[in-house]
């Protein structure tokens, strides 16, 4: 059971850390919102979604929905165009924290949050070839553990990088850090639409 804790933790922790759009609005809502209460719908949305998706591929039921070809390539391609839309928008933002400034209101946090959880094919898939592949090595008892030290993993990052934004939003009033986060994560985001591009492309090719 230890090792099936300490490969999920590992695996949960690598396949999190990469900037993305997620952890660009976690940080950016723990960073603008007035305290880190409220910022608590966005961190409990993305970590729903993502216990979601790993009790998902943990189970095999996205691996099955993986296998039908026209919807994988419907979900890449929905998910290619979400992801440059993103991107743009995060690269165009311009931060600058003020208290006078209007903040995103729970139900937008969580619509949000469910969005950039949810309509991003590579997330999905590295949950569903990465997590619900290496789950498959695990039965009983160490399934179940390996299954909640990603779900764990992804809590405490996501709490975690709330807080970070916090701290960082009290320090960096004019934004400029959050800039340079929001710069380097829109061309992050970009490049892995391009990638979603070839894979799709191979898979099309493939598949013809």
């Amino acid at each position: 059971m230890e090792n099936a804790l300490l490969h999920g933790i590992i695996l949960a922790f690598g396949l999190i850390l990469p900037l993305g759009v997620q952890n660009v609005f976690i940080f950016n809502q723990g960073a603008q919102q007035p305290n880190i209460m409220r910022s608590l719908p966005a961190v409990v949305t993305a970590g729903m979604c993502d216990t979601l998706l790993i009790i998902l591929a943990v189970s095999g039921i996205s691996a099955l929905v993986s296998t039908i070809h026209t919807l994988k390539l419907g979900v890449m391609a929905t998910g290619i165009l979400f992801l440059l839309y993103m991107g743009w928008s995060i690269w165009s933002s311009k931060t600058h924290i003020q208290a006078s400034a209007p903040c995103m209101t729970p139900r937008k946090q969580i619509l949000f949050a469910a969005s950039v959880s949810l309509l991003n094919p590579h997330a999905i898939l590295d949950t569903i070839g990465v997590i619900g592949t290496s789950s498959i090595a695990y039965t009983g008892a160490d399934k179940l553990a390996f299954t909640l030290s990603c779900i764990s993993v992804s809590w405490i990052w996501f709490i975690g990088l709330a807080l970070t934004g916090r701290i960082i939003g009290k320090l960096d009033t004019s934004g400029y850090v959050q800039n340079l986060i929001n710069k380097g994560s829109a061309i992050i985001i970009w490049l892995i639409a391009i990638y979603l591009v070839f894979i799709m492309l191979d898979a099309t090719s493939y598949a013809l």
